[in-house]
């Protein structure tokens, strides 16, 4: 439509052209009604001759009126004249950001002002569901006060091609009707990878484009620059922008706020304009808050959460590029999670752990005892922390190297999710992890079990099948890798390794270089080593923090140990350890000792009394036949022994005195004995032996094997002891049966053990019924844990019990029911039928709506002979309802003060 200078169209008055471009010619005119003076976007003529296009137009002009934001320029309404729509807007004073631009970059101080506002406008548009799609320099009115006003907003999409595929008729560079023809004009330069690849779009498109009118305000240049619309488009699926174009001063949390930005693959962008808003704000905040805590640091401890603010402002200070300053002294600061869960820590590795780029702190807790854990993120800047939806059952996590992904273990499986949410993508199987580190180059490395014999695996970040990088050397003293870290560059990893299961006092902190050179040991008695970018190798050591400096290229360590930080939250049992750090030099741990544990009774209604209140580290409780005694292992710092508990006169005994590790009891039916997997004859592996309950005579030994055994459930007839051992072909587990000949009388014989099951994976927990015709087991054939049960001795199929994943069978001895722990840590029952050759079970029911936290590698729960309720290892109610964390700023200068590198020794 071609409009001359006083033409009337309606009740506006046109006064002159403003300009043209893809969405038609624009003018200044005046309401003639209300007397002001509004902009006139004149629509291309074509669009009238098109139903469908006017319909998405109106749409798509109703919900731009809907938006009233100070940022974004207000549409008074949608007029026709000759059948003509034209939009009538608010005239925005000033210049356009491209118009700024043709004069060079924008000085930081002046550019912030308008990045901010910018993202406001996004940030309101995004949430009622409106994608720009056409933002540019162009687009971007600034008043000459300083304002900004982002003008056209959703308008791109109202004159696409089919809205309902992406394409480059999406493009905000398209006059309409130019696709057809090839042509795409103007701004391509400010197309998001997905729209020049022709994809679906979204709000990550406008992120994009930001990106680039940021880039382009600081530098003056375009982020993507190219001679012709082929050369950009080119540039913008291949290339990375310049990054040393941006000025010299522009400050570290904006570079990684562009990056982030402009990241090709829309999952790794920042997702919404909240986010970017919230680091431009950071970003313009770091000067001021810095300076307002200067001097405030004799104040030190804080709570952050009554001064987040003034503690925040340190943190930044301590992250901002300046100069190097006199060392400051460490700065302590006590940190509230910012959500009323409660802090996962009794769990086996780190629950809360800082981003790389020191900007986030995610972390595992819950909300009440009956609530699966979840991954929680909180901006340091920010008081409060945002759940991480799909993350259920969540532990030990991690971060990426750009810090834009988490990556954690739930349901026996390694999963990823992005830090500003989405979808949980699940990565690999990790049946009860140790750990894992993402590397520089996308690799993960992390242990999928706590066995006997179970090393490293990596795994690329995207997903696939699991290639083995280590495996535990029994003739070095090994019997497991667990806790890695990848060392920066992908150089090599380090891991802790042992030759005892259940105590790590005896540990190792070893490094295996890239690629494929033998392992080297770096220091002995310590356990969960991390390498610091300060030039540190930290560990722990009865519950203390040790560092001492370190020589990456050479992997040695070149400085006295040094204690740093007493009173970290950790585990000899499983080598974890409560802390983590940024590599911006932050610490964070969670303050508190060795956890121990009690035993509780909890039944149907999720009722729970003490069983046995006093704290102690016990695993593997198994109720004795009559149900008046409990036999479990117990753990100290030095040993692991079997011990009976008559719970009724609240007696214990202990029944094993060897050195070694003994544990994982199991009762003889008549309850006169109880069998148990030792390391007395080989320190290395446990074998089985068995022992009188009431402690006299000695233990024998029931298997001589060099593969890893553990006793799991005797047959009803006594001759029968169902146990697993680790495969030496498959690092899995395989279900075994010793066969038991003799008497008390007579004496006792053990034949040659046979394989039941032996798969090419974990086959764990077998459990014989009471009758002894069938024996449920755990099985990660379907690619997780699910119940199963199948005749014994055979022949004849299986039944798959579990739904959505089980571990733990046991059998009631007084009705026909079965229960298993599902993997959203709650107790499910099923009712089951037998007849001369088949079982069935009915559908699986909860048996308490109370969840019970379980540690796959051990036994923590067992059913009393009754029925009616379960004995369970219950972590203390500090460690439980734990809700806050410790964080340590300057944390890399204090370790250079008191732990100086020296000479290589």
């Amino acid at each position: 439509m071609v409009v001359q200078p006083g033409a009337i169209l309606g009740r506006y008055k046109v006064e002159s052209l403003i300009g043209r471009g893809g969405m038609g010619e624009v003018y200044r005119a005046r309401d003639t009604t209300l007397g002001r003076e509004v902009a006139i976007k004149a629509l291309p003529g074509a669009l009238a001759t098109d139903p469908e296009k006017l319909s998405r137009f109106e749409r798509e002009a109703h919900l731009l009126a809907s938006l009233n934001h100070p940022h974004i320029a207000v549409l008074y309404g949608l007029e026709r004249v000759d059948g003509v729509p034209f939009l009538a807007m608010e005239l925005v004073p000033g210049e356009s950001l491209a118009e700024r631009l043709s004069r060079g970059p924008i000085p930081l101080e002046e550019a912030l002002p308008l990045f901010r506002q910018i993202s406001e406008a996004l940030e309101a548009a995004h949430e009622r569901g409106m994608v720009h799609r056409d933002l540019k320099p162009a687009n971007v009115m600034v008043t000459p006060e300083g304002k900004v006003k982002v003008l056209d907003f959703g308008l791109a999409k109202a004159l696409d091609e089919d809205p309902r595929e992406g394409g480059i008729s999406e493009s905000p560079t398209n006059t309409y009707g130019a696709t057809r023809a090839g042509v795409v004009l103007g701004t391509a330069s400010y197309m998001s990878p997905e729209q020049a690849r022709g994809k679906k779009v979204d709000a990550r498109t406008d992120i994009w484009a930001l990106g680039a009118v940021m880039y382009e305000a600081l530098t003056g240049k375009k982020a993507f620059p190219g001679e012709t619309v082929t050369d950009v488009l080119a540039a913008i699926l291949k290339n990375e922008p310049e990054w040393e174009a941006l000025p010299p001063g522009t400050p570290f949390l904006l570079r990684t706020l562009l990056k982030r930005c402009l990241q090709k693959d829309p999952a790794r962008r920042l997702h919404h304009a909240a986010d970017v808003r919230i680091e431009i704000e950071e970003a313009t905040a770091v000067p001021e808050a810095a300076v307002a805590s200067a001097g405030k640091r004799s104040m030190a401890p804080w709570n952050l959460g009554a001064v987040m603010a003034l503690g925040v402002g340190a943190m930044l200070w301590a992250l901002w590029p300046r100069p190097a300053p006199p060392s400051a002294p460490p700065l302590r600061l006590s940190a509230e999670l910012g959500t009323d869960a409660s802090l996962m820590s009794e769990r086996a590795g780190p629950s809360a752990i800082l981003s790389p780029d020191g900007a986030l702190l995610a972390f595992v807790a819950r909300r009440g005892p009956d609530a699966l854990p979840q991954l929680y993120v909180r901006r340091l800047e920010e008081l409060q922390a945002s759940p991480l939806p799909g993350t259920e059952g969540a532990s030990n996590p991690f971060f990426s190297p750009d810090s834009q992904w988490i990556a954690f273990f739930a349901a026996g499986d390694l999963k990823k999710v992005a830090v500003t949410g989405g979808a949980a993508v699940t990565l690999c199987e990790a049946p009860d992890d140790r750990g894992g580190s993402w590397g520089e180059d996308g690799t993960i490395v992390f242990t999928p079990a706590a066995a006997v014999g179970v090393g490293l695996l990596r795994v690329s970040s995207a997903g696939g099948t699991p290639e083995v990088l280590t495996k535990p050397d029994p003739d070095a003293g090994e019997v497991t890798h667990r806790w890695p870290q990848v060392l920066p560059g992908g150089t090599g990893v380090i891991f802790t390794a042992s030759a005892t299961m259940g105590n790590f006092d005896d540990a190792t902190v070893v490094a295996q270089p890239f690629p494929g050179s033998s392992n080297k040991i770096l220091l002995r008695g310590g356990y969960h080593g991390r390498y610091l970018p300060s030039g540190h190798l930290v560990y722990i050591r009865d519950g203390t923090l040790i560092a001492a400096a370190f020589d990456l290229d050479r992997l040695e360590v070149t400085g006295e140990p040094t204690p740093v930080v007493q009173g970290v939250t950790s585990s000899t049992l499983s080598a974890g350890a409560q802390f983590a750090y940024s590599d911006r030099g932050a610490l964070v741990y969670v303050p508190g000792e060795n956890a121990e544990f009690s035993i509780d009774w909890v039944d149907s209604a999720g009722k729970m009394e003490p069983l046995r209140a006093v704290p102690a580290l016990y695993f593997n409780p198994r109720f004795s036949p009559d149900g008046r005694r409990l036999a479990m292992d117990i753990h100290d710092r030095n040993q692991g022994d079997v011990w009976v508990y008559e719970w009724e006169v609240d007696t214990l005994s202990r029944l094993t005195f060897d050195p070694a590790l003994d544990m994982r009891p199991i009762w003889t039916p008549d309850g006169r004995r109880i069998a148990f997997a030792s390391e007395r004859a080989d320190k290395r592996t446990l074998n089985l032996y068995w022992q009188r309950a009431d402690g006299t005579g000695e233990a024998e030994r029931l298997t001589e094997s060099k593969n890893g055994q553990s006793p799991a459930s005797w047959h009803p007839s006594g001759k029968f002891l169902a146990f697993t051992e680790v495969s030496p072909q498959t690092g899995t587990a395989d279900v075994m049966i010793l066969e038991v000949e003799g008497s008390e009388d007579s004496g006792w014989k053990p034949g040659q053990a046979t394989v039941l099951l032996n798969a090419p994976f974990d086959e764990n927990h077998p459990e014989f019924s009471p009758d002894g015709r069938w024996l449920a087991y755990q099985s990660n054939e379907s690619g997780r844990n699910e119940v199963y049960v199948r005749p014994f001795p055979g022949p004849g199929g299986k039944w798959q019990v579990s739904t959505g994943g089980g571990i733990a069978p046991m059998w009631s001895r007084i009705r026909r029911e079965f229960f298993y722990h599902a993997l959203d840590d709650r107790i499910m029952v099923a009712s089951y039928t037998v007849d001369e050759d088949s079982f069935r079970a009915e559908k699986p029911r909860l048996w308490s709506e109370r969840r019970i936290p379980v540690r796959r590698s051990v036994r923590t729960f067992d059913l009393h002979p009754d029925g009616q309720r379960f004995a369970l290892v219950k972590a203390p109610e500090t460690a439980d309802t734990q809700g806050h964390v410790v964080l340590i700023l300057n944390f890399f200068d204090y370790l250079r003060q008191i732990a100086p590198a020296q000479e290589s020794r």
